[in-house]
């Protein structure tokens, strides 16, 4: 790590499978990371017990490691209570942490009642106020309080790496619940405690977090650590402008993965989701960090569109060598026939199914079995090359009159039993005359 580099944490909680939303975040923290020669840290959020699995962390890491999103160092909240405590102790002894008894039920009915008056539903203190009587005998009916952080009524200012200059009342403000009455506490806090103590000197995170920094901001300050600086970047949405879709799963890492995108064009595509730059393929983590530019993100939504997210993926695979998707296959690809694919695949997995065409027995389509059975006795001899296809088809279209569609369709159909593909002037010397003739007289070869 340079000295003086940015130190960023990506902090995902353990209750469900990495999504857009979520990948946003750490390709971003990582690659503001690398291009200022700063520090990754991975930090579990796994305060929430009830919610929180060991499935769904090793989900995380494994999305993670395929995307080639290493870390410099890892932490786990579940391990750090020990520092939650003493933070909700400094916070109760200066006054700034205070009981509150009302009921889900009852904080409801005043936020009701104060936005029928016209007034911001703002939490009035009721518990700041409380006797040590008062508190005894609700809590003799068994009442269990949740502790909220007291607020300065003051502004609070930062320069945002994103939205630029912000300025919040923290008037407006209710006092923020930083302990349940369960005891357990949440995210405003421990995510507090951790950027502090850690020294974090970069939080940056979706929009949605917004309206937590200025209270975050006063958290930091009462606890005695140097106040982060803040980058809030906008949401991702679907294309046509609605909110990101988590139908099935369909937008999670997970399946992404097993829908053949490459994991580069899914760094590619959120580097610069979201910003004025055009998005490119980049075929490597090092051109992404060169081309990351976190000043460029704007504050329009940023519109998922998975045809530029396939589009980027195919464009990865046509730039593969035949070594490299040899290694990504574990098995030896033929590099004739990768030359003559490549072009072709929308994944890299797709090439298999050229392999087969090529080397296995395969069910023709028969179109025209008058034409291509006539078109099988009129094969060039061995051995074939980039010539004899040409030289083919004119003999063909002489002999049956046959040509454009009629032509080459049947053909295709016949040799491949699919209707697109690489030209046939590059695959047929790869299928090879003895079972090219089969399959144009109808045989499976």
């Amino acid at each position: 790590m340079v000295p003086g580099a940015p130190y960023v944490r990506f902090a995902p909680s353990p209750t469900g499978e990495l999504h857009l939303g979520n990948i946003k975040a750490a390709v971003i923290n990582w690659l503001f990371a690398q291009a200022h020669g700063g520090h990754f840290l991975l930090r579990i959020d796994d305060t929430d017990t009830e919610r929180s699995t060991q499935a769904f962390e090793d989900a995380i890491l494994r999305d993670l490691r395929w995307l080639g999103l290493d870390w410099d160092s890892f932490a786990r909240q579940s391990e750090r209570t020990a520092s939650y405590e003493a933070a909700i102790q400094q916070l109760q002894d200066s006054g700034r942490l205070y009981a509150c008894y009302e009921t889900p039920e009852e904080l409801n009915r005043k936020r009701g009642l104060q936005r029928a008056a016209g007034r911001p539903p703002v939490y009035d203190r009721t518990g700041l106020r409380l006797t040590d009587a008062e508190r005894a005998a609700l809590e003799a009916e068994g009442r269990r309080p949740h502790w909220r952080f007291l607020l300065d009524r003051k502004r609070v200012r930062w320069d945002d790496l994103v939205r630029g200059p912000q300025d919040v009342d923290a008037a407006s403000l209710s006092d923020p619940v930083l302990i349940r009455a369960d005891g357990r506490p949440l995210y405003t806090i421990t995510s507090v405690v951790d950027d502090g103590e850690t020294g974090i000197s970069h939080v940056i995170r979706g929009e949605d977090h917004v309206a937590n920094t200025a209270a975050q901001i006063q958290l930091f300050e009462a606890l005695g650590h140097p106040v982060p600086i803040f980058g809030h970047f906008a949401l991702i949405v679907e294309n046509d402008g609605s909110p990101l879709s988590k139908r099935e799963g369909s937008r999670t890492v997970q399946a992404l993965r097993e829908q053949g995108i490459e994991p580069l064009a899914l760094v590619s595509l959120l580097s610069r989701l979201g910003t004025a730059q055009p998005v490119e393929a980049f075929a490597d983590h090092a051109a992404a960090v060169a081309g990351f530019d976190l000043s460029t993100f704007g504050r329009a939504a940023a519109r998922f569109d998975e045809r530029e997210l396939a589009k980027l993926s195919a464009t990865l695979v046509h730039g593969l060598e035949v070594s490299q998707a040899s290694a990504r296959l574990g098995e030896e690809i033929d590099p004739a026939l990768w030359e003559v694919v490549r072009g072709n695949l929308e994944r890299l997995e797709d090439v298999r199914d050229w392999q087969a065409v090529v080397n296995q027995p395969l069910e023709p389509v028969l179109e025209n079995p008058d034409l291509t059975a006539r078109a099988a006795d009129l094969l060039p001899t061995e051995p074939l090359d980039g010539e004899s296809w040409g030289t083919w088809t004119k003999a063909v279209r002489a002999e049956t009159g046959a040509k454009g569609r009629d032509l080459f369709r049947p053909l295709r159909l016949a040799l491949t039993a699919r209707e697109h593909g690489p030209e046939m002037k590059a695959l047929l010397p790869l299928i090879g005359r003895e079972r090219a003739a089969r399959r144009l007289r109808g045989e499976t070869a």
